[in-house]
């Protein structure tokens, strides 16, 4: 008889089968994966699919690292509501961040053909970010300690295998608090969500994924200094990384870590 497990927010039930027992139909949980509309003032600004967990650090870290706002103080109200198709998430603006969010949707509504093409200079490409302070350091020698952590703060990832994971690292390694998500993006927004209204100040990020330039520009948009990615990072998320002095790594492993850009900020494990 299958072991019952408590109902978990973000995962569901199926019915599966599995090679070499096809005719014996059995129950398997599986990461829950909506539509979710972030609206702002009444205009829905983007649909993202993600897992219906912490919508509302989500909301708060992608304002935030899409530079729709500042701090968090720019928000007046958020409401995260069922709809037919999947969540709404209803957030009230300062209406000075509403009036430059409506300027750029009017900018992005105004470009035709290839918004890449042409651009000649790296901080044309996605948003403007001031280059990063070097203020924060970190210890290599305390990186396995984290990866091993990792797993904690993905609940929904060990029952079903099909999240990923965004975590803040202590100066020593400690992870004090993670979010989980199944699109990496969502997963860090939530982090970064958490850690605008938590006393998180030195320390790192640690991600379950690879690093594209948008996890890169993402971080640095809060102030992240240090990104650890368990897998690679990108060209380009390096070539972001050099231009606003946030420190790259990947490939971290237990024993392991390639270090990008930035290495002054690290103390070597050797």
């Amino acid at each position: 008889m299958e072991e019952a497990i408590p109902a978990l927010e973000g995962a569901c039930q199926r019915t599966v089968r599995h090679q070499g027992s096809l005719s014996q139909a059995k129950t398997d949980w599986l990461a829950e994966e909506v539509p979710v509309a972030l609206v702002y003032n009444g205009i829905s600004h983007v649909v993202m699919m993600a897992t219906p967990k912490d919508l509302e650090a989500f909301a708060l870290g992608f304002s935030l690292s899409e530079g729709i706002i500042t701090s968090p103080q720019e928000i007046y109200g958020m409401d995260v509501q069922p709809v037919c198709n999947g969540i709404e998430v209803q957030i009230e603006l300062s209406s000075r961040r509403f009036s430059g969010l409506k300027e750029r949707r009017r900018a992005m509504n105004g470009r035709t053909g290839c918004g890449v093409c042409g651009v000649e200079q790296l901080e044309e490409i996605g948003k403007p970010v001031t280059p990063l302070p070097f203020t924060q350091t970190f210890s290599l020698n305390h990186l396995d300690g984290a990866l091993k952590q990792l797993k904690d703060v993905q609940h929904i990832g060990q029952l079903t295998g099909s999240t990923h994971a965004a975590a803040w690292l202590s100066g020593e390694g400690t992870i004090l608090g993670g979010c989980e998500d199944v699109g990496r993006h969502v997963a860090l927004d939530k982090l970064l969500g958490v850690r605008a209204t938590s006393p998180w100040h030195s320390g790192a990020v640690l991600v379950s994924s690879r690093a594209s330039y948008e996890m890169v520009q993402k971080a640095a948009m809060c102030g992240v200094e240090i990104l650890f990615a368990v897998s690679a990072a990108t060209s380009l998320a390096i070539d972001v990384a050099e231009h606003c002095n946030l420190t790259l790594v990947g490939f971290c492993r237990p024993g392991r870590a390639t270090v990008y850009t930035h290495p002054q900020r690290l103390l070597d494990s050797a």
